[in-house]
Parts: C-alpha cells; sequence; structure tokens
C-alpha cells in the first residue's frame, strides 16, 4: 500500500478552497469555551459530507464531536484533534481556525488518497482549550480517547517548531468574604473584601522571586466590588500557577492558598481558593512521530525545529492527553517572529494568505504521519516503545 507525498499534496491541493472557507468563516465568528456552534457545525458538515461518520455531541460536551472514516481492515485508530474556540476580547488570536481547518483538511486528505486504509482515522473536535475549559480532559474522562492509539495536531505560530515545551497549569479562584457598609459615613464597620484581594496580589508579586525560575504566576481581579461608596463585601481573583511538573504546580497552589489566607487574616476577611477546572498536566511530545512530521515539512521547503527544554512555553489540555497515549504538537510559523500568541497582531496573521499556505503544509504533515502510522507498523511500534519508555522513567 503505496501512499507518495506527492499524492497527499494533490488532495490537499483540491481541498484548499473549502479548507480556506472553513478557517475564514471559523475566524470571522469567534466563540468562546463550550459555545463552538457555528464552528461545531461546518466542521461536521464537511466531514460529513466526505464520508465521514459523524457523533455529535460526545462526552457530554455539545460542540464537541467525533468523525470517523473506517478502514477495510483492522488496524490501529489515529485521530487528529481539532480545537476551534477563541479567546475573549482577542477573538482568534491564538489562530484555532487554522487548528480546525487543517486538521479536518489532513485527515480527509488521507481518506481520499488512501481510501483502503487499515485501522481507523478520526478527527476529535476538541472545544474549550482555553480560559482553562480543559475540553481533551473532560472528554477523556468520558472514555472517547479510550483505543486511540495515536493523537496528533498542529498549531500556529511565529516559529515553526517539531515540538515545544508544555507547562502543567491550575486554574484558580481566590473569593475573598468582607462585610459591607457605607464607605464615608461608617467605613470601620466594613471588612473589605478587596483589601483582601490587593494585599493577596501583593504576596504574590513578593512570592516571585522565591519560586523556581521556571514557574509563572499571573491573573486578573475579576471581581472588584460593585460601587466606590460601599466597602465592597466580595472580591476576586482568577490566576494561573503554571511549571514545569505537576508535582511542582501543587507546591505553588499550598503556597498561594497560604498567602490567600495570611491576606484574610491582615484584612479581617475571609478567603476560598478554588480550581475553576482540571489541573493541565505538562505535556509529553513523542519524538518518533514529530520528526516524521518534520520530515514531511521540511521536503515541503519549511524550515522547522525543536524548540530546547528550557523553553518559554504555555499550557494546554494535549498534556493530560500525552500522558495516556502518543501524542504531538508541532508548531508551524505563520506570522512574524516575535509576534506573541493571545495578540490582536496574532489574530489578524491567522486569517492571512500566508498563514493558510503554511497551514496546508502543516496539513500535509499530519497527514503524512496519520498515513504511516496507519499503513507502517513499525512506526506505531516505535512511538509506543519512546512513549511506554517516558512513562515507565517518571
Amino acid at each position: 500500500m503505496s501512499l507518495t507525498l506527492d499524492d497527499l499534496v494533490a488532495a490537499l491541493d483540491a481541498l484548499r478552497p473549502r479548507m480556506d472557507e472553513v478557517s475564514l468563516a471559523i475566524h470571522a465568528r469567534p466563540e468562546l469555551k463550550f459555545a463552538e456552534f457555528h464552528a461545531h457545525e461546518l466542521l461536521t458538515a464537511w466531514l460529513g459530507e466526505e464520508g465521514f461518520a459523524v457523533r455529535a455531541p460526545v462526552g457530554g460536551l455539545a460542540t464537541a464531536f467525533v468523525a470517523v472514516h473506517e478502514g477495510r481492515s483492522p488496524g490501529p485508530y489515529v485521530a487528529v484533534l481539532a480545537e476551534y474556540d477563541a479567546l475573549p476580547g482577542v477573538g482568534h488570536g491564538c489562530g484555532h481556525n487554522l487548528i480546525a481547518a487543517g486538521g479536518a483538511a489532513a485527515v480527509i486528505a488521507v481518506a481520499r488518497a488512501l481510501p483502503d486504509h487499515p485501522g481507523t482515522v478520526a478527527v476529535i473536535g476538541t472545544p474549550g482549550e482555553e480560559m482553562g475549559g480543559a475540553g481533551k480532559i473532560r472528554l477523556a474522562d468520558a472514555g472517547i480517547f479510550d483505543g486511540v492509539d495515536a493523537a496528533v495536531m498542529v498549531h500556529p505560530g511565529d516559529r515553526s517548531l517539531t515540538a515545544r515545551p508544555g507547562l502543567a497549569a491550575a486554574h484558580l479562584r481566590v473569593d475573598f468574604t468582607g462585610v459591607s457598609a457605607h464607605a464615608a459615613v461608617s467605613p470601620w464597620l466594613g471588612r473589605s473584601a478587596l483589601a483582601g484581594a490587593q494585599l493577596f496580589l501583593q504576596a504574590l508579586d513578593a512570592m516571585r522571586q522565591f519560586v523556581p525560575p521556571t514557574a509563572r504566576l499571573h491573573g486578573i481581579v475579576s471581581d472588584g466590588g460593585q460601587a466606590p461608596n460601599v466597602v465592597p463585601a466580595h472580591a476576586a481573583v482568577d490566576l494561573y500557577a503554571r511549571d514545569t511538573t505537576a508535582v511542582s504546580v501543587e507546591s505553588l497552589v499550598r503556597r498561594i492558598t497560604d498567602a490567600a489566607d495570611g491576606a484574610a487574616l491582615a484584612t479581617g476577611t475571609k478567603a476560598a481558593v478554588a480550581e475553576t477546572g482540571p489541573r493541565y498536566a505538562e505535556r509529553r511530545n513523542n519524538t518518533v512521530l514529530a520528526e516524521r512530521f518534520g520530515e514531511t515539512v521540511r521536503a515541503l521547503g519549511v524550515d522547522i525545529t525543536a524548540d530546547g527544554p528550557g523553553s518559554p512555553a504555555g499550557s494546554s489540555d494535549i498534556g493530560n492527553i500525552s500522558h495516556l497515549l502518543p501524542v504531538i504538537h508541532p508548531y508551524i510559523q505563520v506570522a512574524d517572529a516575535g509576534t506573541p500568541s493571545h495578540s490582536e497582531p496574532m489574530r489578524e496573521a491567522a486569517a492571512t494568505s500566508f498563514a493558510h499556505d503554511r497551514t496546508q503544509v502543516a496539513a500535509a504533515g499530519l497527514a503524512r504521519v496519520v498515513a504511516d502510522l496507519l499503513t507502517e507498523p513499525e512506526l506505531l511500534a516505535a512511538a509506543r516503545a519512546e512513549f511506554d519508555g517516558a512513562a515507565g522513567g517518571q
């Protein structure tokens, strides 16, 4: 069963108009976590037209789906993951429109170029990656990843990377409860929850010098009171605590809780720390599959390297999936070097022709990995051996 890169490129050339159409339609109508109904409809309709069996909703998430193309004989189950949620205020400043459309195009290209493939190839629509939504974790808990042998996706960025670290993360809310009073007539009868929140944020600033250099603590005041002449009886801080391992994050959460309790004690208020979603695990990149992706991208004229282990990184719910099965999460450059993610410039870049050119290259890389996993048992065996070895070393 022979499939050349030229076969995949030809299939993607034919799919390019629809890929661009779907991507730009998602980009033009950004939807926040778990409300991606427009994107969900576009993607499932396209995959259904291509002969994929679509199940939706799945895993208890209204905007999640699984679209499956069954092969003619037994074999591996390989999934491409699609993200399609946007950011509040920024829209698609993370380029999830490209992730979704490019991932769907990659899988459709495999089904078109290799209709008699063994095994199962699928797109798993994973909503709610941003804002601590943890869509992939929720789907994993619901059994959606049971039986999947490998999962792949690609992310837009300002550099092309076969692999990049991903930090573990806790998504926290600290609620302060005080006593309301008239801020001018009798402030001494009140206890300001906002004062508790302010002191807590100062404690976090003081803590930053004494956490590992890899740690990140950042947040916002999500509730600071309702009126200037009322001593706030409630205030809240939403924040993320990140580091290279889940163990280190757990230590950070304990210290954050102590800081909140101290700020509450000093201001006569009460503090409650809660996690607003599942905790994200650090990412384990499968280098066997990542290099196969990189070989394809290089063959199509895009320079790509691997990021170092100490490089700056964000967090994603794919980290948790990478502890269940072999996963890759490479990056493809769609914007000028130095363009920050989660920004207006990245949002504008995600709608350009250049970004879609690069997304087609990335889709070819994903399609190559998927096709090879389906048809080369030794590739999956090598990926699995690396995964098992990494798991055994933890």
